[in-house]
């Protein structure tokens, strides 16, 4: 086992660590955190495999912009901070959600392991073929989306401006 085994490895538990860390804890703010964490892992983990593209655009779009915006609709939305029982669910609801992310996990590990079992020798085109294709054949598609993007930020802003009487303190007028 060499060193940049051993260090996928790591960065391979630091992720998964942190996605079920993500998605089980009843703080929201702090699962948008956990995601930061997941996020940046798996980052690690292409920089151990040399895809250091792939690890910047991780980096710059999803912890930096994703979860930026992730944040910033919690701020608007004016959500709980702290632990909140609201989305609790039974014991046999988790148990079965359980059962089939293991089934699913099991089932494309499963195929992807037969389907590309003895071909560890992988070759990527490099860096510039890839900005070829990207700023060249998908520079429209990824413009556009910025723009849907901006749009959807622009509005959320432009929502959280109303006044909409949402307390019955609203409704009356009066305060307590």
């Amino acid at each position: 086992m060499t060193t940049h085994d051993v260090f996928f490895v790591l960065a391979g538990l630091v992720t998964a660590g942190a996605a079920v860390r993500a998605v089980t804890t009843k703080h929201l703010l702090h699962a948008a955190l956990w995601l930061v964490v997941s996020l940046g892992a798996l980052s690690g983990c292409y920089l151990v495999l040399g895809a250091e593209l792939v690890a910047l655009v991780q980096l710059i779009v999803y912890v930096g912009a994703i979860v930026v915006l992730v944040v910033f609709a919690l701020m608007l939305t004016r959500a709980p901070t702290g632990a909140t029982t609201a989305h609790d669910t039974s014991p046999l609801t988790r148990l079965a959600g359980l059962v089939v992310a293991a089934g699913t996990g099991g089932l494309v590990a499963a195929v992807l392991i037969s389907a590309y079992a003895g071909r560890a020798d992988v070759r990527s085109p490099g860096t510039e073929a890839l900005a070829t294709r990207l700023f060249g054949t998908w520079v429209w598609p990824f413009e556009l989306l910025s723009l849907l993007l901006l749009v959807g930020l622009v509005a959320a802003l432009a929502m959280s401006r109303l006044q909409v009487a949402t307390t019955p303190e609203d409704l009356t007028g009066e305060e307590r």
